[in-house]
């Protein structure tokens, strides 16, 4: 006499990330529906077993930093055991954007956030395969601020893969500027201001730091400071212009040094 296949549809549970979790079709006790009202997603084929120990997962819950879910496609977060380029700096931006210990020490991240179609590993993978690009001998890097300076969305609107070398050009040291405009310190030996820049030989790719002078007033030391450091990025985009897209050249050409900086 065979037995009785007992009907579980409509029983509730919660996996381990909390989820709500209902069996919409018991067909067999290894081949049941999971429906997860809060994503609107169902598993398909599950054993009940790993229903009721919470081990079902859904692609849609923010795994990542509380935030970030890898969805469903054909971008995948392993190749071969090993984490892929792309989820790596995927991971590596909701980090910053969501990862409190990370903020302790990296104070300008903390107001950053990803768009909502980013917090989907298949929208950034889908981006990626767009833009990704490498230049022999550096790493390639993803950067919210170049495009739009002073941003803090990462996105695919304002977010581009720059080189290394290209993306030290931009890098802001406000911790240790002092109250003084970027590039400008005070010589109380002299009761000037100095300027300094640190400038890059694209051709070595090693950047050296440039005495410029001493001037009778900060506004005045700051002007040296940028245009030198406004001419040393064009004479870099011009080094880089055939390894890197339009849109990067275009705003390094444009790219204005401010005294706010």
């Amino acid at each position: 006499m065979s037995r009785k296949t007992i009907d579980r549809t409509g029983e509730i549970g919660y996996n381990t990330f909390g989820s709500k979790m209902i069996v919409k079709e018991y067909r067999k006790y290894n081949d049941i529906d999971v429906y997860f009202p809060e994503y609107d997603w169902v598993y398909k084929g599950a054993e009940y077993s790993k229903f009721k120990n919470g081990e079902i997962k859904c692609p849609y819950e923010p795994r990542v930093y509380e935030h970030g879910c890898l969805g469903e496609g054909k971008y995948k977060s392993k190749e071969n055991g090993k984490y892929t380029k792309c989820y790596i700096t995927w991971k590596d931006m909701l980090r910053r954007c969501y990862d409190s210990k990370f903020h302790e020490k990296h104070h300008t991240y903390n107001q950053c956030k990803a768009s909502d179609e980013w917090l989907n590993y298949q929208n950034f993978g889908y981006w990626n395969s767009e833009n990704y690009y490498e230049i022999e001998g550096q790493r390639t890097t993803l950067d919210k601020d170049i495009l739009v300076k002073n941003n803090k969305i990462y996105s695919a609107e304002t977010c581009i893969y720059v080189p290394e070398k290209i993306n030290l050009l931009f890098i802001k040291r406000d911790s240790k500027r002092g109250k003084y405009p970027v590039g400008v310190c005070y010589e109380k030996r002299t009761k000037k201001f100095r300027v300094g820049c640190s400038l890059l030989n694209p051709e070595t790719g090693k950047s050296e730091q440039t005495y410029l002078g001493d001037y009778n007033t900060p506004e005045q030391a700051f002007e040296v400071y940028k245009e030198y450091k406004e001419n040393n990025i064009k004479l870099v985009a011009d080094y880089y212009k055939d390894k890197i897209p339009t849109k990067l050249y275009d705003v390094m050409y444009d790219y204005q040094v401010e005294i706010t900086d």
